[in-house]
């Protein structure tokens, strides 16, 4: 009365698709006729074999009434099952005391925890309602699926309500389950389905097997109709359970026409099969309370499972230590994109790979991949482009970062569109130097001239605007005769000899300019390159070396191989080659590191990407593979590529894009220093001159005022002999008298000596 054993290993295969896991392991206890010759893992293997899953093993129990010592044995099997990769577990056929056991041994060896899945088949299921709370609890977190019923029927209710109260009459201390289960609804189709056939007056054993194969009516399990082989004709619709607590939750339903589903009636319609695709299950709290899905395997150490790690081959040779470099103290110790993106790619890796990295400096990168396919190491790591000759050899994985071979060459604009670009031809430099020679030209012949010549004269305001003037107009006016003063000639000879050279620069430089930005092509074309046999470099890769030959049918005397950004740098810039083929990700670098001084031209040819090396038939490729794509998809790869670029420096080269190369001061010096010294010269003779006249001055001007202390001194002493004889006398005839006696020729003798010493002594103090 039961459904056929497929249909349950095809709601297995469904869960097992439904959460995508890979590999699977099957217990089941060796009792029933139909596992007595496996029948039930070809079954399982089958359904797990259209779905892309794997059984990777299987553990048959004996009876448990025939073990001596069922503890030890199933503890001594899980062990067994623990050093398999697998972690989801499928009790596919066991009875309850068994199932009891089991579990209880799981849980201690910790096969409940995070990470583990158990799914309990029809069988186990379907006893739940029947068991106690605590090998419920046991259970927590498992799956399991149990055959649908309709517990709503007439015919059903009365049947519960008699089986319970027979139930509970002979266990009357079992009342927490008398509910009846699908194997006592099932008990009674069969015997109703006996009563059925005995109906008929004639009866023999094979009319009675007849009779009861021909049966066709609803019980209480279902539909009871037999095929030709015997089996139920009913297709079943199972309830998916999670054991959560003492209980547990039905998470939807699931039947062979209509897959998984939340409600009923799409497994009682075929009308609804359509929409029974939109319908999911509800969250699933897994074994050691998780709401995760898990992985489904162990991560497992290749360390563990082989006693070695896996040996990986970095090259340390790499034109682009932005993809992989060693380090200086340490050749075993790697960094790079390259080596980060493949230890981001392991840790997204189900199980746990050991691996070490081993140094390879002994050749190209061919000699590497030759290395990998006859297994002298495990695999290959690094800017390692795929190609078809390769391929043959070994594995690769997906690539890890596309390329494509691409033209790259100098920026070159029209600079004669360019707004300034008559400050092009001198430096910064050269035109702050003019501007200060000339207005330092200017001054000083402002100082010689500005005395004797009326064009310097003026207000101070006036005089500073002819200065400026002055220096301004000699740049392009030249010279007009206008200075009176032979020094003044003489500082604008070599300066007028300075303007003269500096101007037909100027001139013929911005003219050169002009005419080659208009002439060189804002881009450059690879037939173009190929009809003048110009001359272009290459990383010097077999894929991009015989790209170029054999397909763009450039020369191989045309064909420079380069081997560091720097050197394509400068080669562009100095002119050796007028472009560079590079894989996309090595323009990348040379794009970001050289900012604003070259670009892309010209089409891309796309030839495959770099990827990890492994030998022919390695599992790890399509691990790692998937692995690159997750990490691809989650916008990893895209942040390491990004982060890899921005530790790049931007360099900007000195010399123009064009070709063409501002003049500085450095091819006029000698001008520079004859002019100058010239001028410096004049100014220390304009300042010596100037000091001379000064301390002439100054000697004038103590003379007079020395000779008029002098004759202010001579009246002092008159007056003061004067004033000496005025006592002598008591009235003005006294005086008079006294006057008439002083002889004039002692007053007169007696002035000149006071003149003369004072002469004396203005002499001797000019002196000192």
């Amino acid at each position: 009365m039961g459904d056929d054993i497929s249909m349950h290993m095809r709601c297995i295969g469904a869960i097992i698709d439904y959460f995508q896991w890979q590999k699977v392991t099957v217990i089941y206890e060796d009792r029933s006729s139909y596992t007595a010759d496996s029948s039930i893992i070809t079954l399982l293997s089958d359904v797990l074999q259209d779905i892309g899953a794997e059984l990777e093993c299987f553990s048959a129990f004996p009876v448990l009434s025939s073990l001596l010592d069922p503890k030890t044995t199933i503890q001594e099997e899980l062990r067994k099952l623990m050093n398999k990769q697998s972690r989801v577990f499928i009790v596919a056929q066991a009875s309850l005391s068994f199932t009891a056991l089991l579990f209880e041994q799981a849980k201690q060896l910790g096969m409940m925890d995070k990470g583990h899945v158990w799914i309990i088949s029809d069988g186990t299921t379907s006893l739940l309602d029947s068991v106690n709370s605590s090998l419920i609890t046991s259970m927590e977190g498992i799956l399991g699926f149990k055959a649908y019923f309709s517990d709503s029927t007439a015919s059903f209710k009365t049947f519960k309500a008699r089986f319970r109260r027979k139930f509970l009459s002979e266990y009357p201390d079992e009342e927490e389950n008398p509910d009846p289960s699908i194997f006592a609804l099932r008990a009674y189709d069969a015997f109703l389905a006996i009563g059925k056939a005995t109906e008929k007056r004639t009866l023999t054993l094979s009319s009675l097997l007849s009779n009861i194969l021909s049966s066709n009516f609803t019980g209480l399990s279902g539909v009871v109709h037999f095929r030709d082989n015997h089996r139920i004709m009913r297709i079943p619709a199972f309830r998916i359970v999670n054991v959560v607590g003492k209980s547990y939750r039905e998470m939807g339903f699931w039947s062979p026409n209509f897959g998984f589903s939340k409600k009923l009636i799409n497994h009682l319609d075929e009308k609804e099969e359509s929409n029974a695709s939109s319908e999911v299950l509800d969250s699933v709290f897994w074994s050691g309370g998780s709401f995760l899905v898990p992985t489904g395997l162990m991560k497992l150490s290749l360390s563990v499972s082989s006693g070695k790690p896996l040996r990986v081959m970095v090259p340390v040779n790499s034109n682009f230590s932005e993809y992989v470099t060693s380090s200086v103290t340490n050749t075993s110790h790697f960094s790079g994109l390259a080596i980060d993106i493949f230890n981001a790619i392991v840790e997204r890796l189900p199980y746990s790979l050991a691996y070490e990295f081993i140094p390879f400096s002994d050749g190209s990168y061919d000699r590497m991949v030759e290395m990998v396919h006859q297994k002298y190491i495990d695999a290959a790591v690094g800017d390692i482009e795929i190609t078809a000759n390769r391929s043959r050899l070994v594995d690769f994985t997906q690539p890890y970062i596309d390329s494509a071979l691409v033209m790259v060459v100098t920026i070159k604009t029209d600079k004669s569109q360019e707004a300034w670009v008559f400050m092009r031809p001198f430096t910064k430099g050269m035109w702050c130097l003019m501007a200060a020679m000339s207005v330092f030209t200017g001054f000083v012949v402002w100082l010689i001239e500005h005395k004797t010549n009326d064009e310097f004269n003026g207000s101070p305001v006036q005089q500073f605007g002819k200065v400026l003037w002055f220096s301004f107009t000699t740049l392009y006016l030249g010279q007009r005769d206008s200075h009176g003063n032979n020094l003044s000639r003489l500082v604008m000879v070599p300066w007028l000899f300075l303007i003269l050279i500096v101007t037909a620069s100027f001139t013929a430089n911005l003219t050169s300019m002009i005419i080659t930005s208009r002439l060189v092509p804002s881009s450059v074309e690879v037939g173009y390159l190929r009809s003048t046999n110009a001359a272009v470099g290459c990383d010097g890769g077999p894929l991009s070396l015989a790209y170029l030959q054999n397909v763009l049918g450039f020369k191989a005397e045309n064909i420079r191989v380069m081997f560091s950004v720097d050197e394509y740098a400068e080669a562009l810039t100095s002119g050796r080659i007028e472009a560079v083929f590079l894989l996309s990700p090595y323009a990348k670098i040379l794009l970001v590191k050289y900012c604003k001084r070259f670009t892309l031209s010209g089409p891309s040819y796309n030839l495959g990407g770099f990827g990890f090396v492994f030998p022919k038939d390695s599992s790890l490729s399509s691990d790692l593979s998937e692995a690159i794509q997750n990490l691809t998809e989650s916008g990893s790869l895209q942040q390491l590529e990004d982060q890899m670029l921005s530790l790049l420096n931007c360099s900007i080269l000195e010399t123009d894009s064009t070709g063409d190369q501002s003049l500085g001061p450095t091819p006029f010096s000698g001008l520079f220093i004859l002019s100058g010294g010239v001028s410096v010269v004049a100014l220390l003779i304009i300042i010596a001159g100037s000091l001379k006249a000064h301390f002439q001055r100054m000697n004038n001007f103590q003379v007079t005022l020395m000779e008029t202390r002098i004759w202010r001194l001579a009246a002092m002493v008159l007056t003061k002999n004067g004033i000496r004889t005025a006592p002598t006398s008591t009235s003005q005839e006294n005086s008079a008298q006294a006057a008439q006696q002083i002889d004039d020729n002692k007053a007169l003798q007696l002035v000149k000596n006071i003149i003369s010493n004072a002469i004396i002594t203005s002499t001797t103090i000019t002196t000192i």
